[in-house]
């Protein structure tokens, strides 16, 4: 991978972990991510617009793409107002490329043993993040392991909805209505002051993040192979929890801490091998 590339994603990757940090440490996380979920969709629009290239064939994809969107913000909301992020994050992360791996493999694709060792890795570390004392946060678990099959999911959509659309109006199209269900969501309960309190420094920052680590991915992808760029930018599982526990004061203990390198070490063997 040229350095050129390495840079890009290793940024895309902290920046990521940035935003995630900005709305589990928001008031009101809800309200939070559905204005940094309208700010991208705005930040996405005149791009969209300049390189507009979506076919019709592209709509299923779309659709079913912004339904997993909606479970997969509704799910984060959720995890991040009861569990840590430090246990959230890599865990979902780390089990998303496992699970797209598996679906692939139920599908006839073939896995190899660096794949293999891979999933054991993930799968020792999450237990390691997740915590062996009989007081550990199961359902932080199984909330992270949620999200992970939803990203799991739009991930498979997606590799197939952008063979008929350009990438940005692709993403565009499916935000769009994931932020309409999120403001009727809030609209619904009376919660739509607490959406233009959350409209803030902060929810803009994580929108500018979002779409910047974004960027940074596919300009990535133009300089080196899909896999190797999957490989390092699972790295924001490192600074995720990094920044949890400087950013969000929470207990990262040296288990939590080998976890999430193994998960890391795991991702990037599945991504790899």
């Amino acid at each position: 991978m040229p350095l050129s590339a390495f840079l890009l994603v290793l940024a895309a990757a902290v920046l990521h972990a940035s935003w995630n940090v900005i709305l589990a440490r928001a008031p009101d996380i809800a309200a939070a991510t559905t204005v940094a979920l309208g700010l991208s969709v705005l930040l996405f629009a005149p791009v969209a617009v300049l390189t507009w290239d979506v076919d019709a064939a592209a709509l299923p994809w779309i659709a079913a793409s912004a339904l997993l969107e909606i479970a997969y913000f509704a799910l984060l909301t959720t995890a991040y107002g009861r569990s840590d992020l430090s246990l959230v994050y890599p865990v979902a992360r780390g089990s998303a490329p496992v699970l797209v791996l598996v679906g692939a493999a139920i599908v006839g694709t073939t896995i190899g043993w660096i794949q293999a060792v891979g999933v054991l890795l993930v799968g020792g570390g999450i237990v390691l993040v997740r915590g062996l004392s009989g007081d550990a946060d199961a359902a932080g678990l199984l909330l992270a392991l949620a999200i992970g099959a939803s990203i799991a999911g739009y991930t498979l959509v997606d590799n197939e909805g952008v063979e008929h659309a350009r990438v940005i109006p692709y993403f565009e199209l499916v935000l769009v209505p994931v932020a309409i269900a999120a403001l009727t969501w809030h609209a619904a309960r009376g919660r739509l002051p607490r959406v233009r309190a959350a409209i803030g420094w902060m929810t803009f920052g994580a929108s500018i993040f979002a779409f910047v680590a974004y960027a940074f991915v596919l300009a990535a992808l133009t300089l080196a192979s899909a896999p190797a760029v999957a490989a390092v930018r699972e790295t924001s599982v490192l600074f995720a929890v990094a920044l949890g526990a400087l950013v969000l004061h929470e207990q990262v203990d040296r288990a939590r801490a080998i976890g999430a390198a193994a998960v890391v070490l795991g991702v990037a063997l599945v991504a790899l091998g």
